[in-house]
């Protein structure tokens, strides 16, 4: 390229504030009509559409749970069959772990971190995109065989021999495996396009010790599900294997063996529940700065138990299987490493208590979230210690003390901070802010309701009530209980309730929102709420951990990156020292025909095997178009 060619070139120096936000709006803005939003790869649209769907399925998935204390409120109630309740107790689960609790937890990092890192877009936008479409499909796949009276009635763990071809004939069992395949394939890949974009496209300045916690928190979920994932997939794989084709990877009489199951699944499991909980450590170590005013406390030491908790949720997996008959050598190496991380969780603790004491909270609707959080979740986190304990877990394993821990440690460790997150963020999702009057109902409903519904269930499982049973005789201990639990669960499900009014109100005819309305010191609120296509008129430029502090002058900026075609700028690893320009694909359809030729060959391998042949032609051709080059310089990945 020539001098003379090099100056033409349209680049952001040298022009007003208004004409560049004009060039890079009509560079990156979705293009219009029904096709412009289905091949749109705006990071915030995408992951936007994730949170949405992912709090529909949680309500769906709530609706069941109300289903199944129905049911239960009575001894030898008739309100659903056998049959029905373990369809309903199957989906429940499925829904909320599988659909809800990581689907959310990676839209919220796909919509956030490329905000506060400081860059234009997300890493392989494309791939976020087509993420998206996969995972929509498998959640319509096993709702629509809900609808259809033959959804899985296996349990959201399917354990063999029970979830295998001779007790569990049919197909239902092959949906569940089936929409595992479809879940996690999404979440690999937002998985991917999170730690490359943490690594890759952080604005200049920003240093590994100058990452903002809850991206930390997010980078770490990512590499574990780049490791758990896997072994889920390859379990459900083998598990259709079994099914469909007639292999004996479960089956002991053909030299196969059904704990081969359990190991594989809660390899998975065990570090899913941190592939939930960290995202919510780094929502409240964010929010909680902003309603204390001063910094937080221990940022260091919360990056270092943020990594430390994931390296050790690999190691805790037996925890879940003590009854198995395992050689007591793996019991207390088990049962010592359960125990050992409490420690970095410890440490989380009271560093927001150390911030809290050293702040003036103001007790806006999403601080009273992060409280209930630290609360409840000290409380899921002893019970946990309790049954790390092989002794304590053999009395109360498969009993509803498990039931109650499961849910204090699940929504007492995710749910409360993602509302909180909800309620904080809002403002720069939609410029509007949520009432806070309907916000303190929801709050004290939830959280009331909460704990009237869960720990009674702890109670009930010390009297001996085995948990996955549809229905109890009367002459035991447990009708009163579970009639008031039931009563209970209708206070929680009426603070989610207006929870949703005060989302849908809000977002019609809430208050304008400021640039920054809770004076936050993070990378996102830099930018206009809601934020532009391009995010960014100008990368910033970071010279601390908290840029936008009142200490901190105004923030400098990069230029140099051309308007006529979406740019992204590439910096190191370590010091975020700029290294390249980087070109950012353009909105395109095929990932949304990629996901639908994936989705057929899936859902008709459920049915043969010749599936996997015949399916994977239309999956090349639409890879094909997706990849083709296309005459421009546009990075087509």
């Amino acid at each position: 390229m020539t001098r003379d060619q090099r100056a033409r070139v349209p680049l952001d120096v040298d022009i007003s504030d208004a004409e560049l936000e004009s060039r890079l709006d009509e560079t990156w803005r979705a293009r219009p009509g029904f096709w412009g939003a289905i091949a749109t790869v705006d990071h915030k649209v995408v992951a936007g559409r994730y949170i949405a769907t992912a709090f529909v399925f949680l309500f769906l998935g709530g609706l069941l749970s109300l289903a199944m204390r129905l049911q239960l409120a009575q001894p030898e109630a008739r309100f659903i069959s056998p049959d029905r309740y373990n369809q309903i107790f199957t989906m429940h689960g499925t829904t909320m772990m599988f659909l809800f609790a990581v689907p959310v937890m990676e839209a919220m990092a796909a919509y956030l971190v490329p905000l506060m890192v400081g860059t234009r877009n997300i890493a392989f936008p494309r791939l976020n995109a087509f993420s998206y479409w996969v995972f929509l499909f498998g959640g319509v796949l096993i709702w629509v065989a809900f609808a259809l009276d033959t959804a899985p009635d296996v349990g959201w763990f399917a354990y063999v021999p029970l979830a295998g071809p001779q007790y569990s004939p049919g197909k239902r069992a092959d949906l569940w495996a089936q929409m595992i395949t479809f879940t996690e394939v999404a979440a690999l890949a937002v998985a991917v396009e999170i730690v490359v974009t943490v690594f890759k496209q952080r604005a200049p300045g920003m240093s590994l010790d100058r990452i903002p916690v809850l991206v930390w928190a997010m980078l770490v979920m990512s590499f574990l599900v780049i490791m758990a994932m896997p072994a889920i997939m390859f379990s459900s794989t083998t598990l259709i294997l079994d099914r469909l084709v007639g292999t004996h990877f479960y089956n002991p009489a053909e030299g196969g063996d059904a704990l081969l199951w359990q190991h594989l699944f809660w390899f998975f499991g065990h570090p899913e529940v941190y592939i939930i909980f960290l995202p919510a450590v780094g929502m409240v170590s964010t929010i909680l700065p902003a309603f204390v005013g001063r910094p937080l406390f221990g940022y260091m030491l919360l990056v270092m138990a943020l990594i430390t908790t994931g390296m050790l949720s690999f190691g805790l997996w037996v925890h879940h299987m003590f009854t198995v008959g395992l050689p007591r050598v793996g019991e207390s190496l088990f049962t010592a490493s359960s125990m050992s991380i409490a420690i970095p969780a410890g440490i989380q603790i009271f560093c927001w208590l150390a911030t809290l004491w050293a702040g003036r909270p103001i007790y806006k609707t999403p601080l009273l979230f992060v409280l209930g959080f630290i609360v409840t979740f000290v409380m899921g986190g002893l019970t946990g210690v309790m049954v790390a304990s092989v002794h304590f877990d053999t009395q109360v394993h498969d009993t509803y003390f498990v039931v109650a821990h499961f849910h204090y440690v699940l929504i007492g460790g995710a749910v409360f901070p993602l509302i909180a997150a909800v309620y904080y963020w809002f403002p720069k999702m939609t410029g509007r802010m949520m009432s806070e009057r309907l916000g303190r109902w929801s709050f004290w409903l939830i959280f009331s309701g909460f704990h009237l519904t869960f720990f009674p269930m702890h109670i009930l499982g010390l009297w001996g009530m085995p948990r996955r049973v549809y229905t109890y005789q009367p002459e035991l201990p447990w009708a009163s209980l579970n009639l008031f639990i039931s009563l209970s669960a209708l206070i929680l499900a009426a603070g989610f309730l207006v929870f949703l009014v005060n989302v849908i109100r809000s977002w019609r005819h809430g208050l304008p929102a400021a640039a920054n309305p809770w004076g936050a010191a993070t990378l996102e609120w830099a930018t206009s709420s809601p934020p532009p296509t391009y995010n960014f008129r100008r990368i910033p430029v970071v010279s601390s951990l908290d840029p936008l502090s009142p200490a901190e002058n105004e923030l400098p900026v990069v230029a140099g990156l051309r308007t006529d075609r979406r740019e992204l700028l590439v910096t190191s690893v370590v010091e975020a020292m700029p290294q390249a320009r980087e070109m950012s694909a353009a909105d395109s359809v095929w990932p949304f025909w990629a996901a639908v030729a994936t989705s057929v060959m899936l859902i008709w391998s459920i049915f043969t095997p010749w599936a996997v042949v015949w399916g994977s032609i239309p999956v090349a051709i639409t890879l094909i178009g997706w990849f083709w080059p296309k005459g421009s310089a546009e990075d087509e990945s």
